[in-house]
C-alpha cells in the first residue's frame, strides 16, 4: 500500500511531522488493547485471514470456487423459490406491510439561465413516498392481468424502454409472474439500436415513459411494423397524427384497471419454470449493434444468490438507492437482491443523486441526502467522479487542513492493511466526506468496468465502508465473482 499513499503536497516542518507521528504512535499503543477487546475486530481479523477460495479439483491450475460452495454452486435464495415470481411472493408474504419502492415527488420545476446563456431545468423535490410489498404485488398482478387482456401470451416477448423508476420494477414483476419474456433496452440507445431490438424480438407491446415516447419512440415507431400497444408509465401523452394506424397508446394505470376488472375465474396464469427465459437483455453494443442476451429465471436467481452472500447482515434495516439503468444486469440484480431480503429501494437518477447534481436547484437536497441509503451500486465512472470532487475540495483547504486530511488518510490506510479500524479518524476527519453519500453507506458495490486500485482504496478509506468489486457478463447474469468484504 506504500505506493498508494497520498503525498504531503505542501512543505510541513519535519520536527512537527515527527511530533505528529509520535502522537499517533502513542495513541495507537494506548488504545490498542481496549479497541481490540471492545470493537469486535478480533473476529474481523480472523475472517480476513481465512482462505476464501480453493481449486475445485485440488489442483492449482483448476477453477477456484468459494469455500462455502465447494460441493455445489449457490443456486437458490430460499427453499422452493426457483423462479422469480416465487421469490417475490415469498418476500411479499414475509414483509407484507414493509416499505419497498420509494419515489420523490417533484414539487417545483423551473428554468435556470447559466452564465454561458444555456438554460438548465432545475427541480425541487419532496420527501420519498413509499409503496409496500403488498402494494407492489397487487399492482404487478393487476398489470400482468391487464397485459393478458391486451392479448399478451405466456412465453412471448414484451419490451420495456424506460428510465430507472418504481414502475419499471412493477412491470418486470408482472412479466415474471405471467411468464412474459421481458426485453430490456437502455433508455440512452439511439434510434437504429431501438428499432433493431424491437424488430428482432418481434414485440407487439412496449412499456415506456412519456418523455421517451415524445423524444425517441415517436421517431422510430413507424419502423416497427408488429407494434400494436404502447404503455406509458406516467400518464398519457397527446396522440400524434403521424403514429401508424393500429398502434394504441395506454397508460399503465389504465392497463392495471383492466387487469383488476378482468374475470380470470379459476384460470391460473401460466407460471414459469426455472429454465424459462425471464429477460432478453440488450447490451450496450460495445462491438457493433446491441445483442440480446437470453437469461433464464434460474440464471438470475443463481446470480443474486451469490451476490446476497457477499452482503453481510442484509435485511429490513437496509436502504438501497437505485439510479443506474435497470436495463443493465448489475442494477437489476442488485435491486432483486434487496427486494428478496426486505430492504427498501429508493429511486434516483444521476441528475438528482447528490446536492450538487445538475438538476437539483441550489440550496435543495439531492436524493442521497434525503434517503440516506446504506447500500449503493456504482460504476467506476461514478466513483472516479466522486474521487475527483473530493480531491478538488481537499485542494481548496488551507495548508493545515489539507495536511491533516492526508496524514489521516495515510494513517487509516496503514491501519486497514493490518485489519484494524479507525473510529476516531472516521468520526473527526472523514465524516463530512461520508455525508456526500448520505452518511450511512455500509457497502458499495462496483461493476460494469474495471475499477482502479487507487479509487477503490480511496472510496474504502473516505466513505468508511468496504467496496465490493464484481466481475461478470450479462451472459453470466452479472455476478460471476465478487470480492469478499473481509
Amino acid at each position: 500500500s506504500q505506493e498508494a499513499k497520498m503525498k504531503l503536497k505542501h512543505d510541513i516542518n519535519p520536527v512537527l511531522l515527527q511530533f505528529i507521528n509520535f502522537i499517533i504512535l502513542v495513541y495507537s499503543f494506548i488504545t490498542y488493547i481496549p479497541w481490540y477487546i471492545l470493537s469486535g475486530s478480533r473476529e474481523a481479523i480472523a475472517k480476513s485471514k481465512q482462505v476464501k477460495a480453493k481449486p475445485v479439483n485440488n489442483k492449482p491450475g483448476g477453477a477456484y470456487r468459494s469455500v462455502n460452495s465447494q460441493h455445489c454452486l449457490a443456486s437458490v435464495l430460499c427453499p422452493g423459490c426457483d423462479t422469480l415470481d416465487k421469490v417475490f411472493k415469498y418476500a411479499k408474504t414475509k414483509y407484507k406491510d414493509k416499505k419497498l419502492l420509494g419515489t420523490r415527488e417533484i414539487l417545483k420545476e423551473e428554468d435556470e439561465i447559466q452564465p454561458s446563456g444555456k438554460i438548465f431545468k432545475k427541480v425541487i423535490l419532496g420527501k420519498y413516498t413509499w409503496l409496500s410489498y403488498e402494494d407492489v404485488y397487487i399492482k404487478a398482478v393487476n398489470f400482468g392481468n391487464g397485459l393478458a387482456v391486451l392479448g399478451q401470451q405466456p412465453k412471448t416477448n414484451i419490451a420495456i424502454f424506460c428510465e430507472t423508476r418504481a414502475e419499471w420494477m412493477i412491470a418486470a414483476q408482472a412479466c415474471f409472474m405471467c411468464n412474459y419474456q421481458l426485453v430490456t433496452l437502455y433508455a440512452t440507445l439511439g434510434g437504429p439500436a431501438i428499432v433493431h431490438g424491437l424488430n428482432e424480438t418481434e414485440v407487439t407491446t412496449i412499456i415506456t415513459s412519456k418523455e421517451l415516447m415524445q423524444t425517441k419512440l415517436k421517431e422510430i415507431v413507424s419502423q416497427v411494423p408488429r407494434l400494436r400497444h404502447i404503455i406509458t408509465v406516467d400518464g398519457k401523452p397527446t396522440t400524434w397524427a403521424e403514429f401508424p394506424k393500429g398502434v394504441i397508446v395506454h397508460t399503465m394505470a389504465s392497463v392495471q384497471a383492466m387487469g383488476a376488472k378482468a374475470d380470470t375465474g379459476n384460470k391460473q396464469p401460466a407460471r414459469p419454470v426455472p429454465s424459462d427465459i425471464a429477460v432478453i437483455m440488450y447490451t450496450s453494443g460495445s462491438t457493433g449493434i446491441p445483442k440480446g442476451v437470453m437469461i433464464s429465471h434460474c440464471n438470475i436467481i443463481a446470480g443474486i444468490t451469490g451476490m446476497a452472500e457477499r452482503i453481510p447482515n442484509l435485511g429490513e434495516k437496509d436502504i438501497y438507492i437505485g439510479y443506474l439503468p435497470l436495463a443493465h444486469v448489475l442494477e437489476l440484480s442488485a435491486e432483486l437482491v434487496c427486494l428478496s431480503h426486505g430492504c427498501r429501494i429508493g429511486y434516483s437518477s444521476p441528475q438528482t443523486l447528490a446536492d450538487q447534481s445538475s438538476k437539483i436547484k441550489k440550496g435543495s437536497k439531492g436524493d442521497v441526502t434525503t434517503l440516506r441509503p446504506t447500500l449503493m451500486a456504482a460504476v467506476p465512472e461514478i466513483m472516479d467522479r466522486i474521487y475527483k470532487n473530493v480531491m478538488n475540495k481537499v485542494n481548496e483547504m488551507t495548508t493545515f487542513q489539507r495536511n491533516l486530511f492526508i496524514l489521516a488518510y495515510n494513517y487509516k490506510m496503514e491501519q486497514i492493511s493490518k485489519g484494524y479500524t479507525t473510529p476516531l479518524c472516521d468520526s473527526l476527519i472523514f465524516r463530512k466526506v461520508r455525508m456526500l453519500l448520505g452518511g450511512k453507506i455500509r457497502i458499495l458495490l462496483c461493476g460494469g468496468a474495471p475499477l482502479s486500485a487507487a479509487t477503490q482504496r480511496f472510496m474504502n478509506i473516505c466513505f468508511c465502508c468496504p467496496v465490493g468489486q464484481g466481475y461478470g457478463l450479462t451472459e453470466s447474469a452479472g455476478a460471476g465473482t465478487i470480492t469478499d468484504g473481509w
